[in-house]
C-alpha cells in the first residue's frame, strides 16, 4: 500500500470515527432526526465530496451541503405529519457542520477537523449543563458579558498601534490589551463566583475572591468582622489571607502572558512566596474549626469605569517607571514599585514585565521589582484591615502577613540569583 492510498484510509477513519462520536451523542440524546448511523454516513459523504472536488471542482462539495440541507428540511416535513414532534435546530446545525468537517479532512489540517468534531460532541453532550448556566445568569451577568465584549472586541481593536507621549512608551493599543487581560481574569473569577454560588466555602471563597480582587475581598471581609455574629475573625483573617494568595499567582500568570520568555526566571521567587503563603494558609484552616460561611456578592469586574480607572492606572506607571529608570536608574523603578503596589500592583507587574520583555530592563532587577510591589501591597492590605475590621482579625492578618513580609525580604536579599548577577 503506497503512502497515498495510505493517507486516503487515514482520512476516512477519521471522518467515520467523528461521524460515531457525534452519531453516538445524538443517539444517547434520543435525537429523532439522526443517530449514531446517520451521523457516520454524512461525515463520509462530506469527505467523498471532498475528494470528487479535488477532481471536478468545489461545485461538488457546495452541491453536497445543498442536499444535506434539502435532506434536513425534508425529513423534518415528513416527521410533523407525525405528532409529537418538536423540530429544533441543533442537531440539523450539527448535521451540516459535520458534513463540511468531512470535507475539510481532505483540504485542511486533520487536527483542526478533529478539534472541531470533539467540540461539536462535548458542546451537545453539555446541554443541560449550558441552559443551566444560562437560566442562573441574571441581567447583571448578562451585562458584565457585554461590557467585555465592548472592551475586548469593540473598543482594542480600533486604537492605534502607536507609541505616544514623553519618552514614548503610551501605545494605546497595548494599554487597553493588558485592561483586557485584567478584566479578563477578573470576569473569569466572577462567573466561577457566580457557578458555585455564595455558599462556595472558605477556601473557594478566598480562591475566587483573589482571582476578582484580593483587595476588594480583604475590604469586605474586614467590614464584615465589625459583626462578630456574623462572620469569626479566624475565618475572615483565612479566606484574606488565601485571597492575597491567589493574587501572587495571578502575577505570575500576567507576566508568562506579557513576557513569556522570561517566566523561567521570574516566577521560582514569587513560587517560593506562595508555597510560604500555601504553608502558612493550611496551618490556619486547619486550626479554624467548622466555621462556614458565604462569600459576599461580588461586583461586576467588567464596568467600562473600573477598565478605564485601570487604564489610567497602567498608563501613569508607565510613565514613572520610565522617569524613575532615566534619571534614576533601576534603583528608582523600586520607589515606584512602592507606591504602586499600595494600590494596584497589577499595573506595575505589567508595566516591569513589558520592560523585560523588550529588553529595557534586567530580569534580575525585574523579578526584585514585582516581588516589592506584591509587598507593598500586603501592607496596604494589611492596613485596610486595621481601619476597617476588628482588632481580633488585624491582630491575625498582621501575624500572617508579618511572615510573608520578613519571607519576601529574606528572598530579596538571600535569593540565589543574586550571588549569580554577583558573579557577573
Amino acid at each position: 500500500m503506497d503512502s497515498i492510498e495510505l493517507e486516503l484510509f487515514q482520512i476516512l477513519g477519521i471522518s467515520l470515527g467523528l461521524g460515531l462520536l457525534v452519531g453516538l451523542q445524538r443517539q444517547h440524546d434520543q435525537s429523532e432526526l439522526a443517530g449514531i448511523r446517520t451521523f457516520p454516513l454524512i461525515t463520509l459523504f462530506g469527505t467523498i465530496s471532498g475528494l470528487l472536488a479535488q477532481h471536478f471542482g468545489g461545485w461538488v462539495v457546495a452541491m453536497g451541503i445543498a442536499s444535506m440541507a434539502g435532506l434536513v428540511i425534508v425529513a423534518n416535513l415528513i416527521k410533523l405529519r407525525n405528532p409529537p414532534f418538536s423540530p429544533g435546530l441543533t442537531t440539523e446545525a450539527a448535521a451540516l457542520l459535520m458534513y463540511a468537517v468531512g470535507a475539510y479532512l481532505v483540504f485542511g489540517d486533520k487536527t483542526v477537523a478533529v478539534a472541531i468534531g470533539a467540540t461539536v460532541a462535548v458542546l451537545l453532550h453539555l446541554k443541560k449543563k449550558l441552559h443551566g448556566f444560562v437560566k442562573r445568569i441574571g441581567e447583571k451577568d448578562l451585562k458584565a458579558i457585554m461590557q467585555f465584549v465592548v472592551i475586548s472586541l469593540v473598543i482594542l481593536p480600533i486604537l492605534p498601534d502607536e507609541t505616544y507621549g514623553p519618552y514614548n512608551v503610551l501605545n494605546p493599543h497595548n494599554i487597553w490589551l493588558m485592561v483586557v487581560l485584567i478584566v479578563g481574569i477578573g470576569l473569569l473569577g466572577y462567573f466561577a463566583y457566580k457557578v458555585f454560588g455564595q455558599k462556595s466555602g472558605t477556601l473557594l471563597g478566598g480562591i475566587l475572591g483573589g482571582l476578582i480582587s484580593s483587595t476588594a475581598t480583604t475590604v469586605s471581609y474586614a467590614r464584615r468582622t465589625k459583626d462578630h455574629n456574623h462572620t469569626s475573625t479566624t475565618l475572615a483573617a483565612l479566606v484574606i489571607f488565601i485571597a492575597s494568595a491567589v493574587s501572587i499567582v495571578r502575577i505570575i500568570v500576567e507576566v508568562a502572558v506579557v513576557a513569556p520568555g522570561t517566566i523561567a526566571t521570574v516566577a521560582p521567587p514569587l513560587a517560593a512566596i506562595f508555597l510560604l503563603m500555601l504553608i502558612l494558609g493550611s496551618l490556619m484552616y486547619f486550626f479554624k474549626g467548622d466555621d462556614q460561611d458565604q462569600m459576599p456578592e461580588q461586583g461586576n469586574p467588567a464596568q467600562l469605569k473600573t477598565a478605564l480607572v485601570f487604564g489610567a492606572v497602567y498608563a501613569a506607571v508607565m510613565l514613572a517607571t520610565a522617569f524613575a529608570k532615566d534619571y534614576l536608574g533601576s534603583s528608582g523603578l523600586f520607589i515606584v514599585a512602592v507606591i504602586s503596589g499600595l494600590t494596584d500592583v497589577d499595573a506595575i507587574t505589567l508595566s516591569t514585565a513589558r520592560l523585560m520583555n523588550i529588553g529595557n530592563l534586567e530580569l534580575l532587577s525585574g523579578w526584585r521589582i514585582i516581588l516589592t510591589a506584591a509587598l507593598s501591597n500586603l501592607v496596604f492590605k494589611a492596613g485596610l484591615v486595621g481601619v476597617l475590621g476588628s482588632r481580633a482579625v488585624f491582630g491575625r492578618v498582621a501575624l500572617m502577613f508579618g511572615i510573608v513580609l520578613a519571607g519576601g525580604l529574606l528572598v530579596l536579599w538571600l535569593w540565589p540569583a543574586n550571588f549569580i548577577l554577583a558573579l557577573e
